[in-house]
């Protein structure tokens, strides 16, 4: 159920210039509404990219939530892939990770 709340607290951001506004100013009362866990509420706060990609949020919310941050979109991907390399494989949602976080293709090593 928190990945939901997760999710849903990134869908709202995504959507309501009001609410983003409101979370420039206050993240962390713009949190309180939201059942969220402890590690959640850090990764957002952060704006922890690599994490909230591990939690399991979906790329399509994650990706608006990066450029509210003002992250352009090379260092996006790059930050889910460091994301993986630091807090182990995807745990929750369409993009967990059944094979350990092992890449099942060679990447460009020009990347």
């Amino acid at each position: 159920m928190s990945l939901y709340n997760l999710q849903k607290f990134l869908y709202e951001l995504n959507r309501d210039e009001a609410f983003q506004q409101k979370c420039r100013e206050d993240i962390a009362g713009c949190l309180e509404g939201y059942e969220l866990t402890d590690e959640e509420a850090a990764a957002i706060k952060d704006g922890d990219i690599g994490l909230l990609y591990v939690l399991g949020v979906n790329g399509q919310i994650l990706m608006h939530y990066a450029a509210f941050l003002g992250i352009e979109w090379f260092d996006y991907l790059d930050l889910m892939r460091k994301g993986i390399e630091k807090h182990g494989p995807v745990r929750a949602g369409v993009y967990a990770m059944t094979g350990g976080g092992d890449a099942f293709t060679v990447e460009d090593p020009k990347r």
